[in-house]
């Protein structure tokens, strides 16, 4: 059996933010093997330190705050933030001055690689019927999807002034399980979505590449192929799940939620 000793950890402190919820808890016990010491940070708490564990809490419109958690970063695993629809206002500050405040407490305590918790909303007011890659313009379905797209403007501005390598991560949607039927098409299970963080972090040079969330499954709305430099290669399917969606008769054609790819989000919006 192999001994795992420090020197086979490739960093001494990653940062994760957002661990308080779904998927920062999914990640809290799976990163761990990449650093002696993973930060864990949330608003919410996050119980108590295990081993290899800072527990540190922090509001990402606290600006100093922030800054003080970056310090002694060698990466940060953002996954902070509101992950739903809601007002503007909580999203602006959450998403929008909270990421402003994380690139800018990033690049002055010199951290050279953010991945970053993206959306698929970036992109919901494509069609189903259509294929998008990073190239597209952005369709956002909301204002969380708005908030997303900053996001990858802001990350893209900060590699081209200062250098700061960033691999947006446009997440489909990652549960154990699909939860409904649209999920099929964009389901990313747990493994693959840290194996998708392993290629973000140890790819030696990412520059600024986004990066569709999807596992193998049967239907796809994304292309990837300019994201094939991370080398990832995605072993989970929703395939496997079929049986809990079987065919049924169509919704009505005219339903937004069945004709763009943000599914329920193109209409959750306060405008609606």
């Amino acid at each position: 059996m192999m001994i795992d000793t420090p020197a086979e950890k490739p960093f001494h402190r990653l940062l994760l933010t957002g661990a308080a919820g779904g998927l920062g808890q999914v990640l809290r016990e799976r990163i761990k093997p990449w650093a002696h010491i993973v930060r864990l940070s949330d608003r919410a708490g996050m119980g108590e330190a295990g081993d290899g564990e800072e527990i540190v809490q922090c509001d990402l419109a606290d600006k100093s705050a922030v800054l003080a958690l970056t310090e002694g970063v060698d990466a940060v695993l953002h996954f902070g933030g509101i992950s739903v629809e809601d007002r503007f206002e909580p999203i602006m500050q959450a998403n929008i001055l909270g990421l402003y405040n994380l690139y800018e407490a990033v690049h002055k305590s010199g951290v050279k690689r953010v991945v970053y918790a993206s959306s698929n909303h970036v992109t919901g007011f494509y069609r189903n019927t259509e294929i998008v890659d990073a190239d597209m313009p952005l369709r956002p379905d909301g204002f969380y999807g708005l908030s997303k797209c900053f996001g990858e403007a802001l990350s893209r501005y900060y590699y081209d002034r200062v250098g700061i390598e960033t691999v947006c991560l446009r997440i489909g949607s990652s549960f154990e399980q699909p939860k409904n039927a649209r999920m099929m098409t964009t389901y990313l299970g747990y493994d693959d979505l840290v194996e998708l963080l392993r290629c973000a972090l140890f790819t030696p040079r990412v520059g600024h590449t986004i990066v569709f969330g999807t596992s193998d499954n049967d239907a796809s709305w994304w292309d990837n192929r300019k994201a094939s430099h991370l080398g990832f290669r995605p072993t989970d399917s929703s395939r496997r799940f079929k049986y809990l969606f079987p065919d049924t008769a169509e919704r009505p054609g005219d339903d937004p939620a069945t004709i763009f790819q943000g599914g329920p989000f193109v209409t959750a919006g306060p405008m609606y």
